[in-house]
């Protein structure tokens, strides 16, 4: 029932890192698409004055994620909840940061929209949206993401590298406020955005 990702062993405590350096010292954060659980469960063990609800619309991602909460015993973690970025509405509605990893290239455009539509409804004036993952950035991109971009699309047309001008110019259309880009490990990118 508890799945494990390497990827996201390796890559949670950079994320974790800028994380600690942009949130506010508590609050409520949902985390989208959460995958194996092996994200939240970091971040919650550390930031332990911050509530998380997980979600994802697989249901073996929600019983891998509350099998690492029930492991670990984090009391600041809710039951992992069904949710489709492109749908609406969320079944949360309101929070201080929406937290997003390797989603938005492996799933198909009206999911990143619907991402930006929903952090820009549920956050709280102040929140933050969080994004992980490869960019194009100006149409570059290190050649290793050029290539799994090629490989993504191969594998379905829906799939891809997305273009981080575009994906700030619709995120400014629901009221969020490119921050920053940190500059991560494996040719990935954090990304902040500030609800206004």
């Amino acid at each position: 029932m508890k799945r494990h990702a390497p990827a996201a062993e390796r890559n949670r405590g950079p994320i974790l890192e800028v994380l600690q350096r942009v949130l506010p010292e508590h609050g409520h954060a949902l985390e989208v698409a959460s995958g194996s659980g092996q994200h939240v469960v970091a971040f919650a063990a550390a930031m332990p004055q911050w509530t998380f609800s997980p979600s994802d619309l697989d249901p073996t991602a929600r019983a891998s994620v509350d099998a690492w909460v029930a492991e670990l015993g984090l009391g600041n973690v809710r039951p992992a909840v069904t949710l489709d970025a492109s749908a609406w509405p969320w079944p949360v509605t309101s929070v201080d940061a929406v937290l997003c990893s390797n989603m938005i290239h492996i799933s198909p455009w009206d999911a990143t929209l619907g991402l930006l539509r929903g952090a820009g409804e549920v956050l709280t004036p102040g929140g933050t949206l969080v994004l992980y993952g490869p960019f194009y950035v100006e149409g570059q991109s290190a050649d290793s993401n050029v290539a799994f971009d090629r490989s993504l699309r191969s594998r379905d047309r829906s799939w891809g590298v997305r273009e981080l001008e575009e994906i700030r110019s619709i995120a400014s259309s629901h009221g969020l406020v490119h921050e920053q880009s940190v500059t991560m490990p494996a040719n990935n990118l954090t990304v902040v955005f500030r609800r206004d």
